[in-house]
């Protein structure tokens, strides 16, 4: 099958999903309000609360919910043929994933930026809070060990991809104190230095490779990429967030939007075959990189290219801090997950389009790969081209970087450049996934202060300072120890189960949330989601603690993924409950986005005559709109 046709596919669903299916949600089910003043102006402190232009909130986003999820997932998920990674791309992306993004964006920008644990609290009660504020933290450490485990795979002992990366810190760290000092309101220009200096960073990539003094300097063990990540987690949640984190951010969502966009082209271009088949041999299970069956373990693989609770975090965490109008939740909330559900599908395609055996070869260990019998066809040919040898290198980042650069060589011209593709791509993916390292530790330090700030009041104040390194030092280490001790056979399935775990908290949340609203009626809008993901999910958690955890007597995950269970079945039991109690009780509500902005405009000029905050949301927001 050529390759083209999902391309199209996709496009036109997450369109039309778009316009039509997000815009209900904006406008009936939420009712978002461009005049309401938002967190960012109400809380402005210059540290979190950050009142930022949209299109880099969007970046931010993007680049801090686009980690290797929407990369690696549906590339380790091709071992069951492209048609069930594709069917759950499309369905679950616009359905699931992107309304639990943008439903819990809405609510966290109605309580002031707050966490979905303090959401939980106010909503449904103390012990939920906390319940879910556990469950928060887990999955946070998880994550950030699943994310960095990939990156460690696809840098260690590549001086090029290392430099590159490493490089795009300190430009990060200038674009900021340019755009906040040097020439504040300047987006253009930081973008095109940004951009310019990042490309530059790949370019030299070669000449840092073939030095012999600096390509020693580059060339890292595994441990010592692990290390340097702790490392920059930790100073990427203590700095203020606009020094580092969102310049960061927003300057890589410049080359991962690019990058897909001129994947997505390469595709039309080259018309690549799809030469994975549809559905294989090993969606019964026992396959080389996932033993489990295809149902239900294509809804843990492929987590944040289709639905992840992890999206919570961001949701709940730096981006409500950051918006200035409501209207922008619909782009930045539905629109930015839609984007990554398409950066999926593009990496699916990449993958699928090399020969099955290579890879096989690629996305398994050797043992594994000498079990199944079969022997590499083009793998070799690919190592030259490439310059590395890239057999037997799990966890999806290089079997995507190898199909990408094959895609992007395969167009005229273009064919003796694919060592600088894998390269190029490498990068590409390291930058989606160093985005989630940084933002979610800074996540995980919020969470940590409020769940301290119960017993000790200061460590929960963010603008304390030595709360803030201690809690970013215990989130980065939390992770750290994972990562330097597991791998990703051990750490990615309890990652893809309680990421998803923390998906139907935030689904049920937003469910008590809506009712509150006195939107009972548009519940379905997210119940639909909650109650498929509960029956799947856990059917997975079962197949890990008892095939896979118990048997190999992996006592850690076991307990883990136990206790992320019963925590999901307390906060789930909990706002059914309330949720029956609201429907009873809150008067139905039909107000729309129209009858809300009329009343709220109203209520907003009489505001600036006496608030200043108010005054220059108006003057920011509403005139410049």
């Amino acid at each position: 099958m050529n390759g083209l046709y999902l391309v199209i596919i996709s496009a036109l669903v997450f369109v039309l999903a778009y316009r039509f299916y997000g815009a209900f949600i904006a406008a009936k089910v939420l009712t978002v309000n461009q005049y309401k003043v938002t967190p960012a102006f109400r809380f402005e402190d210059g540290h979190d609360y950050v009142p930022t232009n949209k299109y880099v909130v969007f970046g931010h986003h993007f680049a801090a919910i686009a980690g290797a999820g929407p990369l690696v997932g549906p590339v380790i998920a091709a071992q069951f043929g492209y048609l069930p990674g594709a069917l759950w791309i499309l369905i679950g992306g616009v359905l699931a994933g992107a309304v639990h993004d943008m439903v819990i964006l809405f609510c966290s920008m109605r309580y002031d930026g707050k966490s979905i644990a303090e959401i939980a609290k106010a909503q449904i009660g103390d012990k939920t809070g906390l319940a879910t504020s556990f469950a928060v933290l887990f999955l946070n450490i998880l994550a950030m060990a699943g994310m960095a485990v990939v990156i460690v795979n696809a840098l260690h002992d590549s001086p090029w991809g290392t430099f590159t990366i490493g490089m795009t810190i300190p430009i990060a760290i200038f674009i900021g104190i340019y755009m906040q000092f040097l020439r504040p309101g300047r987006i253009k220009e930081g973008t095109v230095i940004g951009v310019a200096l990042t490309l530059l960073a790949v370019v030299l990539g070669p000449a840092v490779q073939a030095s012999p003094t600096l390509a020693p300097l580059f060339t890292i063990s595994a441990k010592g990429i692990s290390i340097a990540l702790i490392i920059y987690g930790f100073v990427a949640a203590a700095l203020p967030v606009w020094l580092l984190l969102a310049p960061r951010d927003y300057l890589s969502t410049y080359m991962k939007i690019g990058t897909i966009g001129a994947l997505a082209i390469g595709i039309i271009i080259v018309g690549p075959t799809v030469q994975m088949p549809a559905i294989t041999q090993f969606c019964a299970g026992g396959g080389p990189v996932i033993t489990g069956p295809v149902l239900p373990y294509i809804f843990i693989t492929i987590a944040c290219g289709a639905v992840s609770g992890f999206h919570c975090m961001i949701s709940t965490g730096t981006t409500p801090k950051m918006l200035m109008n409501e209207r922008s939740i619909l782009p930045v909330g539905y629109g930015a997950m839609l984007t990554e559900s398409f950066v999926g599908m593009m990496a699916l395609i990449a993958a699928c389009s090399l020969v099955p055996n290579d890879y096989f070869a690629i996305n398994s260990s050797a043992e594994h790969f000498q079990a199944l019998g079969i022997q590499v066809v083009d793998l070799p040919q690919l190592n030259a081209m490439v310059g590395e040898n890239v057999a037997h290198r799990p966890g999806g980042a290089v079997s995507l970087a190898v199909g990408m650069a094959f895609i992007f060589s395969n167009i005229p011209g273009l064919d003796h450049l694919m060592n600088y593709w894998y390269h190029f791509c490498i990068m590409f993916e390291a930058l989606f996934i160093m985005t989630i390292i940084d933002a979610g530790t800074r996540v995980g330090r919020y969470m940590l202060q409020e769940l301290v700030g119960r017993v000790w009041p200061k460590f929960g104040d963010p603008h304390w300072l030595p709360g803030a390194i201690i809690a970013s030092a215990l989130i980065s280490g939390a992770w750290g120890y994972i990562v330097l001790q597991g791998n990703l056979s051990t750490i990615w399935p309890i990652f893809g189960v309680s990421n998803q775990l923390l998906a139907i908290i935030t689904l049920a949340i937003s469910t008590v949330v809506i009712c509150a609203m006195g939107k009972a009626r548009f519940a379905w809008v997210t119940i639909i989601p909650w109650a498929f993901l509960t029956v799947v999910i856990f059917w997975a958690d079962y197949l890990n603690m008892f095939n896979i955890y118990l048997p190999k007597q992996e006592w850690l995950l076991f307990t883990v993924s136990a206790i992320m269970a019963l925590l999901v079945i307390i906060v789930s039991i909990s706002s059914i409950r309330r949720c029956l109690y609201l429907a009873k009780t809150v008067p139905p509500s039909y107000d729309t986005t129209e009858t809300v902005e009329a009343e709220e405009l109203k209520h907003l000029e009489e505001l600036i005559k006496t608030d200043p905050v108010a005054k220059r949301f108006k003057e920011l927001t509403v005139d410049h709109h």
